[in-house]
């Protein structure tokens, strides 16, 4: 059975994916610069990353399952911008109750409306969102097991230079074949030509294995990508055990 049956995608290009186009997502990615370092930590901290379609979420949720603590550069993107945090507040008082829909929620094809249409815009929002992003995210590594695996599943790991800077000692990265990632698209309602250009705003197959330490073949069945996250997972494991505590000095930013 194929795999896309088992285990649809969540279609994760970019925290802030249903808010802006590929090029955008690529613009603000770059804008998460000057904010405070990751505390040191004694957990294994592990890199997970892959392209639109290729599964990622399904590896992270086998990892999860084997006992792995999951921070998910997506959750928390939504997270800081709930009703009552900080970030929300911040950017309704910069671009408006218009942003919100009949719930008083983000309406994120409204804010993006506005925070692209301009270059000060754009730049508002980074400036409110990204530090509240990175403080979750450090603050979720921060609260883990001290003994824990913590796999920071990050789509853009590869094309954000802060997000490939903090001091992972294992980086997976997970693969398909474009056509199967393409049809997995289709099947959640993404257009090809959408899921193409979302492709090619983001870093190319042969980039993401410079950094990769564990590849992961997701073309296959479930079956299949079980085998491999069993197999890394007890690599991770020896590694957790003899691995010192880590001096975490990269910058915590998800993407």
């Amino acid at each position: 059975m194929p795999f896309s049956v088992f285990a649809p995608l969540r279609d994760l290009d970019f925290p802030f994916r249903d808010w802006c186009s590929a090029p955008s997502v690529i613009s603000l990615s770059t804008q998460g610069g000057n904010l405070p370092a990751v505390a040191s930590v004694t957990v294994l901290l592990v890199g997970l990353t892959g392209g639109i379609g290729s599964g990622k979420s399904t590896v992270a949720d086998l990892l999860r399952a084997k006992g792995a603590v999951i921070v998910d550069a997506d959750e928390v993107a939504r997270v800081v911008v709930e009703p009552g945090e900080p970030a929300f507040e911040a950017l309704v008082d910069r671009f408006g109750t218009g942003i919100l829909d009949a719930h008083g929620r983000l309406d994120r094809s409204a804010l993006a409306a506005q925070a692209f249409a301009d270059d000060d815009g754009r730049k508002a929002l980074g400036d409110i969102t990204w530090p509240a992003i990175g403080e979750e995210f450090e603050r979720q590594i921060r609260v883990a097991p001290p003994d824990a695996i913590v796999v920071c599943d990050i789509p853009l790991l590869v094309e954000s230079k802060a997000a490939s800077a903090r001091p992972y000692k294992s980086v997976i990265v997970v693969e398909a074949p474009i056509d199967l990632r393409l049809a997995r698209l289709e099947q959640r309602g993404v257009p090809r030509d959408d899921a193409e250009r979302r492709m090619a705003a983001q870093a190319t197959d042969d980039e993401r294995r410079e950094v990769a330490t564990h590849l992961v073949d997701n073309g296959a069945d479930l079956e299949h990508l079980a085998r491999q996250v069993d197999a890394i997972w007890d690599e991770l494991e020896v590694l957790r055990d003899r691995a010192p505590a880590v001096e975490a000095g990269a910058e915590a930013v998800p993407e």
